[in-house]
C-alpha cells in the first residue's frame, strides 16, 4: 500500500469522526460529557461507547480499514438513540448528513437527552427488525465480497478441462490486494445490469481511480480473475457477447473491401476505412462505456509476466525459449479418425470429461466416423487405446485467425503466435 493509500485511508476515517463534531460539541454538552471532546478524533467515538453502554471491543473495530467506517457511523447511529432518534429515516440522516442532523439536536431547544434507559424501553417493530437485519447482511456480504472472497460461475470452457462450464468457485481477493471499487454507489450483489430491466447497476457520479491495497504480484500460472481490458467500450444491443473492437474490425475489413478500388494507396485506404467503419458502427449500434470494476470478469492461466518472451509453436506453448508448464487437465481439440460409430457416453464411461454446453461442445463429428474431439494429453492416451480408433490427431491452426495484434504483418495464428516480450512495466 502506497503513502497516498494510507493517507486516504487516514482522511476518510477522520472525515468521518470529525464532519458531525459541530453538532457533537453541544449534544456532549446535553449528555454531560466535556463538550471539548468532540472535536479529538475518535476520542469522541470512545465518549459515545461509554454513553451508550456498548462493549467496549467495539471503539478498536474503527481501526480496520474498511470496516472501521461502518462501525464509525453505527456508533453515531447509536449515539442519537440517546435523544430519542429510533426512526428509519433518522438514522439515514445521521448517514447522509451528519454534519447539518447533528448540529440540530445539539442546538435545537426542542431536542433532549434522554439516556441509556430509553434506549432498552424501546421496542423494535417486527417490520423494523427485518429491515435492519437486511441492511446488516447487505453491507456485511458487500464488505465480504469486495475485499475478502466472491463467488464466480465458469461460463466458458476456455479453461477446459482444468476448470468446467458452469464450475462454482470462490475467488480470494486477498491473495494480490484487495481492490477498491472504482464506482462504489452501486446496487449490491450484482455486476454491472440489473436483471429484469436491463439498466444500469452503478452511478459513475463517484469515480475512484484504480488502487489496489497491499498489492502482490501475480506468479506464472496462477490462475487469476481479472476484468477483460476490450470491455471498456461496447454495443448495448451486443454487450460483450461480441465485443464492440471484435464488430469495429469486421466493418473495417468490410469498408477496406469496398473501397480498395478506388483508393491505391495503402496507407490513406487503411486511414479511411478506420474512420469510416467506426462512423457506420456509431450510427448503427448504441455505444457504451464501462469503468474497470464493471468490466466482464474472465478466468485465465498468467502464462507470462513482465519481462518473459512468450510464443506458441504448433500449439505448444514456449516461455523464454522452453517449454512452457502444462497443466495437467489442459485440453485443446483433436481429430479423431474410428472404424466405427463413437457416442459420448461411451468416452465418459472411459473416463474421457466431456462438456456438452450448445456453444462450445467437446464432441462433434465431422465426418463418417470422423470425430472433433476436446481432450486433455491423459485422455488423448486413453482414446488412442479405445477399440476402433485409428488415429488421434492434435489439430493445429496455421491460418491468419484475426490474433493480437490483427495485422496480417505478423501472420499470428492461436496456435503460431510470437514471440512476444511482455514489458517489464
Amino acid at each position: 500500500m502506497s503513502v497516498h493509500d494510507i493517507f486516504v485511508l487516514i482522511l476518510i476515517s477522520l472525515l468521518l469522526v470529525l464532519l458531525p463534531a459541530a453538532g457533537l460539541y453541544k449534544m456532549f454538552q446535553k449528555a454531560g460529557i466535556p463538550a471539548w471532546k468532540a472535536w479529538v478524533p475518535f476520542l469522541n467515538t470512545w465518549e459515545i461507547v461509554k454513553a451508550t453502554k456498548i462493549k467496549r471491543h467495539w471503539f478498536f473495530w474503527q481501526f480496520i480499514p474498511i470496516v472501521g467506517w461502518f462501525i464509525t457511523i453505527w456508533l453515531l447511529i447509536e449515539f442519537v438513540k440517546l435523544f430519542g432518534k429510533f426512526k428509519l429515516y433518522e438514522h439515514a440522516l445521521v448517514l447522509l448528513v451528519p454534519f447539518l442532523y447533528f448540529p440540530y439536536l445539539g442546538y435545537s431547544a426542542n431536542e433532549k437527552y434522554y439516556g441509556p434507559e430509553i434506549v432498552r424501553k424501546h421496542k423494535k417493530t417486527a417490520v423494523r427488525e427485518w429491515i435492519d437485519a437486511a441492511v446488516f447482511a447487505v453491507v456485511a456480504a458487500t464488505l465480504i465480497r469486495t475485499f475478502i472472497f466472491e463467488a464466480y460461475t465458469i461460463p466458458t470452457g476456455s479453461m477446459e478441462k482444468t476448470l468446467l462450464v458452469n464450475d462454482f468457485l470462490f475467488v480470494s481477493k486477498l491473495t494480490y490486494g484487495p481492490r477498491i471499487p472504482n464506482t462504489p454507489l452501486a446496487v449490491p450483489f450484482v455486476h454491472h445490469t440489473i436483471p429484469g430491466i436491463n439498466t444500469k447497476s452503478y452511478t459513475e457520479i463517484i469515480h475512484l481511480p484504480y488502487t489496489r491495497w497491499f498489492p502482490k504480484p501475480v506468479d506464472r500460472n496462477d490462475v487469476v480473475v481479472f476484468n477483460f481490458p476490450a470491455g471498456d467500450t461496447l454495443t448495448l444491443e451486443r454487450d460483450s457477447q461480441d465485443p464492440y473492437y471484435d464488430i469495429l474490425r469486421r466493418e473495417e475489413a468490410t469498408v477496406y473491401d469496398q473501397l480498395k478500388p478506388q483508393i491505391p494507396n495503402e496507407a490513406e485506404l487503411r486511414a479511411t476505412s478506420q474512420a469510416q467503419a467506426r462512423q457506420n458502427v456509431w450510427e448503427e449500434y448504441h455505444i457504451a462505456t464501462r469503468p474497470v470494476d464493471k468490466r466482464e470478469n474472465y478466468i485465465k492461466r498468467c502464462t507470462a509476466i513482465s519481462g518473459d518472451s512468450l510464443q506458441l509453436k504448433a500449439g505448444l506453448l514456449y516461455i523464454n525459449g522452453q517449454p512452457a508448464f502444462v497443466p495437467p487437465y489442459s485440453a485443446t481439440d483433436y481429430t479423431v479418425h474410428s472404424t466405427r460409430m463413437l457416442n459420448e457416453d461411451e468416452l465418459r464411461d472411459a473416463g474421457i470429461r466431456l462438456n456438452t454446453d450448445d456453444q462450445s461442445p467437446d464432441f462433434g463429428i465431422q465426418g463418417n466416423n470422423v470425430y472433433r474431439i476436446n481432450l486433455s494429453a491423459g485422455e488423448a492416451a486413453i482414446l488412442k487405446k479405445m477399440p476402433g480408433v485409428t488415429s488421434v490427431d492434435r489439430e493445429v491452426v496455421d491460418n491468419f485467425g484475426g490474433v493480437f495484434p490483427y495485422n496480417k504483418q505478423f501472420n499470428w495464428s492461436i496456435d503460431n503466435f510470437g514471440p512476444i516480450w511482455i514489458p517489464k512495466k
